[in-house]
């Protein structure tokens, strides 16, 4: 007797979206064997032909098209899952918990592969299930579009007999907004961590202010311009505390504080932060469009540095979504416009971007797309990050811990680009020194981003050691 017939049918969806990423069967068979690689994932060797089977309809095995999902989000910039790309969900059929394990062969595999992959892939908060329930695509971007033309509407008129608790005046909001800045000193020399529940708190005595207090219609401006700035601060140490769901609904929330106070300027501000968390989580299409909408929304009121700080953005978010021309036009826009600034008519929550900054972040946009470059064009681009990177690292204040522990980090891995092991090792040291000062989960994220990075020079000494040593850190904090 021959074998039955396989119900095989061509999957059309790895189909569209391997068309979406641009990237041919052999160029997605590399990306898998890396990507396994990179996460210590032994046997995973596809080839063009394994490929082409996967496009007619064979069902990888386990965990190749969680590998696949992962390369293809990235390369498109959204959020796929498993389901988008023809592959079956994830099925546990077996209780993890030891007491309610069955004695069954299958349910000892599974349980074994679930714990040792999870011991072997280091936590990011990209994976966490608050990340899960971030808006994203239509759903976050639909409604913010109408903050571009949106206008302040009408000041709440008090129901009569209401009695006031107080009356708010200029020394009331410049009290708002120096805490709002005592705040945002703290999340640079700390981290968001530790400060998150104050700063929270403070929101709160804020919101009571506009609640209850009476003031005139231009107080009731700048009253929500500087909640809404104190908003933007405390969504920032959420991000930064790995909170993502509660992050998002406070940036939202302050983005329509801001639309009342008639502060674009700080609403273009609110939204390069969403910009900044939304590429933190993968989702690189939508910071793209958060950075448009700050452009044009705010193209009246944001000043030099804004406009400057939001094409670097740019920059960096094309390089990331492989649009290196796109990224190179982008990070002359930034240089250009920097050289327009005025620092004593910048508003405060643009004094965070000095020349350190700007190099810090186009130092980023060149690694990457020396990442994704060859040859000449590789090195070139790597030795221009690692131009910008220290010399942003020279120019740090003294307080910016976790700036300085980012930009050892962007050194280690622009080094790893061009597989310079020793100058990745040295820079790691220096980041893990500085991260044992901070509680930040982002820089946590980003360590994570360099353990898996450095798993293809393994072989090497400093580059297992490297490996170790952020394992043993991570683990340590999580």
């Amino acid at each position: 007797m021959g074998r039955p017939p396989i119900d095989r049918r061509p999957n059309e969806r790895l189909a569209h979206w391997l068309i979406r990423s641009g990237l041919s069967n052999a160029k997605l068979a590399t990306a898998v064997k890396d990507l396994a690689a990179r996460h210590g994932v032994k046997g995973v060797h596809p080839d063009e032909s394994r490929a082409r089977r996967w496009l007619s309809g064979e069902k990888p095995r386990e965990p190749v098209p969680d590998l696949i999902t992962k390369i293809l989000s990235e390369r498109t910039g959204l959020p796929l899952t498993r389901e988008d790309l023809g592959f079956p969900a994830h099925q546990r059929t077996v209780s993890l918990d030891p007491s309610e394990l069955p004695w069954r062969s299958g349910s000892t595999i599974e349980a074994i592969v679930h714990l040792t992959r999870s011991e072997i892939m280091l936590p990011h908060t990209r994976h966490s299930p608050d990340a899960a329930h971030i808006h994203s695509g239509k759903s976050l971007l639909d409604p913010l579009h109408q903050w571009a033309t949106a206008l302040p509407s009408e000041l709440i008129e008090r129901p009569a007999g209401h009695t006031p608790t107080g009356r708010v005046g200029a020394r009331e909001i410049a009290g708002i907004r120096a805490v709002t800045e005592m705040f945002r000193d703290a999340d640079n020399r700390h981290g968001g961590v530790l400060s998150r529940r104050a700063v929270i708190a403070q929101m709160a005595d804020a919101i009571a202010m506009l609640d209850s207090c009476s003031y005139t219609q231009a107080t009731g401006r700048e009253l929500f311009s500087a909640v809404a700035d104190l908003g933007s601060v405390a969504g920032w140490m959420s991000f930064d505390a790995g909170m993502h769901k509660s992050a998002q609904k406070l940036f939202i929330t302050a983005l329509h504080a801001a639309s009342e106070g008639a502060d674009k300027a700080v609403g273009a501000h609110i939204l390069q932060c969403m910009a900044r968390q939304m590429s933190h989580l993968a989702h690189y299409n939508d910071a793209l469009d958060l950075v448009a909408l700050a452009q044009y929304g705010g193209r009246r009121q944001t000043s030099p540095a804004t406009k400057s700080m939001l094409a670097s953005l740019e920059a960096r978010f094309n390089a990331i979504l492989g649009h290196l021309d796109e990224s190179e036009r982008a990070a002359g826009r930034a240089e250009e416009l920097f050289t327009l600034i005025n620092p004593d008519e910048e508003p405060p929550h643009m004094a965070f971007f000095d020349t350190a900054e700007l190099s810090a972040t186009l130092g980023v946009a060149h690694q990457i797309a020396a990442r994704k470059s060859q040859g000449p064009h590789r090195t070139r681009r790597a030795d221009k990050s690692l131009d910008l990177l220290e010399h942003a690292l020279s120019l740090r204040p003294i307080h910016r811990t976790r700036s300085k522990a980012f930009d050892h980090l962007a050194l280690a891995r622009t080094h790893l680009v061009v597989s310079e092991i020793g100058g990745a090792h040295h820079e790691t040291d220096m980041a893990l020194t500085l991260f044992g000062t901070i509680s930040s989960k982002r820089v946590a994220d980003r360590l994570t981003e360099l353990h898996d990075e450095a798993a293809e020079f393994s072989d090497a000494a400093e580059a297992a050691d490297l490996r170790n040593r952020i394992r043993a850190t991570v683990t340590a904090a999580a």
